[in-house]
């Protein structure tokens, strides 16, 4: 497929975080998570490796906060932590479905993972939005009506956030595997009562995590994991951020890499909030391959920086950090001729979605006023997919959606869209008829 480029509808306010390899201070975290970090990577995919039990303040369910084995795109064992939700009470015969949530962009240090919060088995609890109550987001989207409808619930941290190692942000195959592992953690641990049978489902940089994995067959078919064989049944995307989509098509060469880098880079510097997701972003990149490094794009200051904020901080304090010691300009900490871009390019179409028919059905969610990940984002992929034959449905919310009100607005859609694919309804093909 060619895309005329994007770049021009590309506003991008929300996008995503990672890391780098020079050494840092960890940040405080809670006692679970300072001895997980340090453990070493070692089990099967999905393995278990730690886990407590929580309060919740939900109806009818009781949770446990858990440490399990992942890997990334490098095929590196890693740790990744996480909650899981389950009813209360033994499991139907058959067992209970499970879902798996993949959370959108929280920062990249060790302190950022939703879980590490008071109460984290909450419904979704936005601090954008009025009546949210923290300095992050936290909590699982419909907690609270999977949980009668008798699912297990697991929501990943990603690894990075809170399981040691450096948190690969936005490179969505990465937290792809960490969502598809957080299912076979809670698939495999007797309390939940779970069978096989699994959705997933995402918002921003969790619905890009949610339609990398769409596409990873391979990855799924792996056995000798803590929970071979799940019946992956379907995938809810709101709002997915995709950036490998916007990458050159075709054969890439050394001009169109330059050309993406600089376009690429323009982008995110209007404001420093865009500057803080987009240098979060190399920053993680550069820690999923070995082969490139912080001083191609950042000074010798830039690297400094970027290691002590995103190696610390949270993506709002972040950005605050930025914006208090550089006011207009943040910018001088880039290179104006960024170095390897070609490197940094195939990054980012390695790290990105893969271009494959998915193994179950598509639905994605998004409202039109979404200025964080353009909705033109996600209907390049729809459009991409459904020429390899894949079911792909993509909804326009109705009113005026934003990309914040997009997981509570598209909630009465994907629990009617979940319900039958539990069920096993028949499911036409969404994707546009020509």
């Amino acid at each position: 497929m060619k895309i005329l480029n994007p770049f021009p509808f590309f506003v991008f306010g929300v996008v995503l975080s990672i890391f780098s390899g020079v050494v840092y201070a960890e940040p405080p975290v809670p006692p679970f998570y300072a001895s997980v970090m340090k453990m070493t990577p070692e089990g099967k995919l999905g393995q278990v490796i730690k886990q407590e039990a929580i309060a919740t303040s939900v109806t009818g369910a009781r949770g446990w906060r858990i440490a399990y084995i992942s890997s990334d795109i490098s095929g590196r064992k890693t740790i990744a932590t996480g909650l899981v939700v389950a009813p209360m009470g033994p499991a139907p015969a058959g067992g209970r479905p499970v879902m798996s949530w993949a959370h959108g962009t929280t920062g990249s240090a060790q302190n950022c993972g939703p879980s590490q919060v008071i109460d984290p088995a909450v419904p979704l609890n936005e601090y954008f939005l009025v009546g949210g109550n923290s300095w992050t987001d936290y909590g699982i989207p419909s907690v609270e009506e999977f949980i009668k409808e008798g699912y297990v619930l697991v929501a990943t941290d990603y690894q990075g956030l809170g399981g040691g190692g450096r948190h690969q942000y936005s490179v969505s195959a990465t937290n792809g595997m960490d969502t598809l592992n957080a299912a076979r953690a809670a698939v495999s641990m007797k309390e939940t009562g779970a069978n096989k049978k699994t959705l997933v489902y995402g918002w921003s940089q969790g619905g890009g995590a949610v339609i990398a994995l769409a596409g990873m067959s391979e990855y799924i078919k792996q056995t000798g994991t803590a929970a071979d064989n799940l019946d992956m049944i379907g995938f809810v995307a709101m709002a997915p951020q995709d950036l490998s989509i916007l990458a050159p098509a075709g054969k890439l060469d050394q001009a169109a890499a330059d050309q993406f880098f600089q376009d690429f880079q323009k982008l995110f510097l209007d404001n420093v909030f865009n500057f803080t997701h987009a240098t979060m972003y190399y920053w993680g990149t550069q820690a999923a391959f070995s082969n490139l490094k912080l001083s191609d794009i950042f000074t010798d200051e830039g690297v400094k920086v970027a290691n002590e904020i995103y190696g610390n901080k949270c993506m709002h304090a972040s950005s605050d950090t930025f914006n208090f010691n550089y006011g207009a300009s943040y910018a001088t900490l880039l290179k104006q001729t960024p170095a390897n871009t070609l490197a940094w390019v195939q990054a980012v179409q390695k790290g990105g979605v893969p271009v494959a028919k998915p193994v179950a059905p598509v639905q994605i969610y998004f409202g039109t006023k979404d200025t964080a990940v353009p909705p033109m984002m996600h209907q390049m992929y729809q459009d991409q997919i459904c020429k390899l034959g894949g079911n792909v449905g993509r909804m326009q919310l109705p009113g005026e959606q934003s990309h914040f009100t997009t997981p509570g607005s598209s909630k009465p859609f994907y629990l009617a869209w979940v319900k039958d694919r539990v069920a096993g309804k028949p499911l036409a093909n969404a994707c546009p008829q020509k």
